[in-house]
């Protein structure tokens, strides 16, 4: 028997190179730690590694009871309509804008067409509201 020894140069010498300078180049651009937990890629804690999972679970916990509580003692709507916080419409929010819209050109032309009907003096005069000397047209 021959004395056989295994030749463990890489098949492809020039690939193995371009791989292990690619490993280095990425180690040497990877992000710091606090970027990471900026980023929630790690978890921000100085827990044991072993309870990090069952603290994050208790802060769940912790977040869901708090907006139960929340939304249990939340006033009706009723009471945020006559607040002023909600509309006392039961228009769909995107048309609530629109509508809001309309009742102020309603209302600009109510007015407007109050306006042009309005009595005259004279008439104000015959019916008793105004004193025959007193007239609101003139400038004082």
């Amino acid at each position: 028997m021959t004395d056989a020894t295994v030749d463990e140069t890489p098949i492809s010498p020039t690939r193995s190179l371009e791989r292990r300078d690619s490993l280095e180049k990425h180690l040497q651009h990877r992000p710091d730690v606090q970027d990471l937990k900026n980023r929630n890629i790690l978890l921000d804690t100085n827990t044991a590694p072993a309870l990090q999972a069952k603290a994050l679970e208790l802060e769940r916990q912790r977040a869901t009871d708090n907006l139960k509580k929340g939304l249990e003692h939340r006033p009706e709507r009723e009471e945020l309509v006559e607040r002023n916080i909600l509309p006392h419409s039961n228009a769909a929010p995107a048309l609530q804008g629109h509508q809001k819209e309309l009742e102020k050109n309603m209302r600009a032309d109510n007015l407007e067409k109050e306006l042009q009907h309005r009595p005259s003096p004279e008439d104000l005069v015959k019916k008793g509201i105004l004193e025959a000397d007193e007239n609101p047209l003139k400038e004082s």
